[in-house]
């Protein structure tokens, strides 16, 4: 990712530049961060267990920096003795606050008339996991759990699946566009201002490698293709 290797620059350099000694660590940190990146978004700095060392969050992402500005470190922050990733803890959060503000027209939701759940699944038509888990929607929705389905096309714009997609999210009735793509079946080609594109880059900053990509509403991720059993036992925690 671009941002990494501006910060690695940040790193070489920092030893170069004055500290801001009359400042917050917080205040250091973003003017050393805007110095090599003016275009980056900062949503939050916060101090750490570790003294000195700040959590700072871009995006979905998540990096620690030296209260003085100058080094940066990529890496889990783990707790051992609470058994916690806190990093991951940082990175549910944000994945949280993102997905709660995603506008209904955007995702495609199977829902039960009565919700008591929802998970979030970036989905890729032609994805043999994507499509088995299509077909537990039934089940998930009788037991209480809405799905709502944002577009992965694996392999970008301009692809055959990327197309279908568009269509699927520009069709007068989505919800069966999809199951019918999900089941090979033709889906009338139509375009508009989809969010397809935005979604495709939205699951890039989740770091989505593979599809389906379930993320819960409290912004945990799971692995993958996860059974309605096995589903039910994890969001009833």
């Amino acid at each position: 990712m671009r941002w990494v290797y501006l910060l690695i620059l940040a790193v070489s350099s920092a030893a170069a530049r004055p500290a801001y000694a009359e400042q917050a660590p917080e205040e250091v940190i973003a003017r050393a961060l805007e110095a090599f990146w003016p275009e980056v978004e900062i949503t939050r700095i916060s101090p750490t267990p570790i003294a000195n060392l700040y959590e700072v969050t871009i995006g979905p992402d998540v990096i620690y920096m030296s209260g003085d500005g100058r080094f940066v470190l990529r890496g889990d922050l783990l707790d051992l003795r609470e058994r916690r990733n806190l990093s991951e803890d940082q990175r549910e959060e944000v994945r949280k606050a993102i997905l709660e503000k995603l506008p209904a027209k955007d995702y495609i939701e199977f829902a039960p008339a009565k919700t008591e759940h929802i998970v979030y699944v970036f989905t890729d038509v032609d994805c043999s996991f994507c499509r088995r888990l299509h077909r537990d929607v039934p089940e998930l929705n009788a037991r209480g759990i809405a799905v709502r389905y944002l577009a992965f096309p694996r392999g970008g714009a301009g692809t055959r699946t990327y197309d279908v997609m568009q269509s699927v999210w520009c069709s007068s009735d989505r919800r069966q566009a999809l199951t019918d793509a999900k089941n090979g079946k033709a889906v009338k080609p139509s375009q508009c201002a989809s969010p397809v594109a935005s979604h495709l880059q939205l699951g890039q900053k989740f770091g989505v490698r593979g599809t389906p990509a379930i993320y819960l509403e409290n912004g945990q991720e799971l692995p993958g293709y996860t059974p309605p059993d096995e589903l039910l036992s994890i969001v009833g925690k």
